[in-house]
């Protein structure tokens, strides 16, 4: 099975190599980033054993679709993807804050509102709503961005009282939030989709906001198929989603939730065959293309070339 795992290139003024769960970040000087896409999964914060053929080449080229459909709305840090995997930008200064928007009382929400609770982030939610509603209008749902442990729910006075992004900054995300939701619920509708939540994450570059890593992708977004949604609704029946929750799904089937002491089951090859083939479809439904799959052989290296051509042409030697 071919598969990107792993990446170890030495570019061109490299600065540093930072090995996500999924992608492997490279700093050049101090003014860009090559992300590599690799094909690793991960599920409950765990990176699986086996990567799935075509995974980093849908995700990346979801995210370089979709940061090119939403440039007119606010800047985004993608400068070119040289390679179906590969995409290179500016470096940002990151804000502490991921701006999450909720169109639909699902996840996380519908598990506060099912609590009992009717604030989430500060924002009031009505009464009598049932888990997968569209709610009154969108509502954004921040959190933290935490270096270690998981991201808590923050409200926008909390973000603003604490000094971490000042009230005239928090002002602009919202409403680029805002727009970018409306955008991305444009294109979902187009292809029979609706686009539930989602999140993004802005930066600052020479004192502008611009907005960073990957929108849209199903890895931070969740999807609900638009056809038969209020009849599922009216029936209590669960949505039809498109996301990688099936992943997640067959994990707990076997066991295994990323606790301690439980093992990952295995993964033979007509299961990565079947992951990857769910991830071609996940691509083609978002963006409405065909999905033209990469050539495996000699990858490292034409991965490496492309991004060396793609860095002189930035001005980089």
């Amino acid at each position: 099975m071919n598969a990107i795992q792993a990446t170890a290139f030495q570019l061109p003024h490299q600065t540093h190599h930072y090995v996500g769960k999924v992608r492997d970040v490279y700093s050049v000087g101090n003014e860009l980033l090559v992300m590599v896409a690799s094909d690793r999964i991960s599920a409950f914060d765990v990176v699986l054993p086996r990567p799935i053929p075509f995974k980093g080449q849908v995700l990346n080229q979801i995210a370089a679709f979709m940061l090119d459909a939403t440039a007119d709305i606010v800047p985004n840090w993608k400068l070119q993807s040289p390679d179906p995997n590969v995409t290179i930008g500016w470096r940002c200064e990151p804000f502490k804050v991921e701006m999450v928007i909720r169109g639909y009382l699902t996840g996380h929400a519908w598990r506060t509102y099912k609590s009992g609770l009717r604030t989430l982030c500060g924002v009031a939610l009505p009464e009598g709503l049932k888990e997968h509603d569209r709610l009154p209008e969108p509502i954004i749902t921040p959190t933290t961005k935490a270096a270690v442990g998981h991201d808590e729910d923050i409200s926008r006075e909390e973000i603003i009282a604490q000094g971490i992004v000042n009230s005239a900054d928090y002002a602009l995300l919202e409403n680029y939030t805002r727009a970018l939701y409306q955008r991305g619920t444009e294109i979902a509708a187009r292809q029979g989709l609706i686009l539930v939540d989602t999140k993004y994450e802005f930066g600052k570059r020479d004192g502008q906001i611009v907005l960073m890593d990957e929108i849209h992708t199903p890895d931070s977004s969740r999807y609900f198929y638009a056809e038969g949604y209020e009849e599922r609704q009216q029936q209590g029946l669960e949505q039809k989603q498109l996301s990688k929750e099936f992943v997640r799904e067959w994990l707990i089937a076997n066991n295994f939730m990323g606790k301690e002491g439980q093992v990952v089951p295995e993964m033979s090859d007509s299961w990565l065959d079947e992951i990857s083939a769910r991830y071609i479809e996940l691509f083609e439904k978002v963006t409405g293309q065909v999905f033209e799959k990469r050539d495996y052989s000699s990858v490292e290296e034409r991965m490496e070339s492309a991004i060396r051509k793609a860095l002189t042409s930035l001005g980089v030697q």
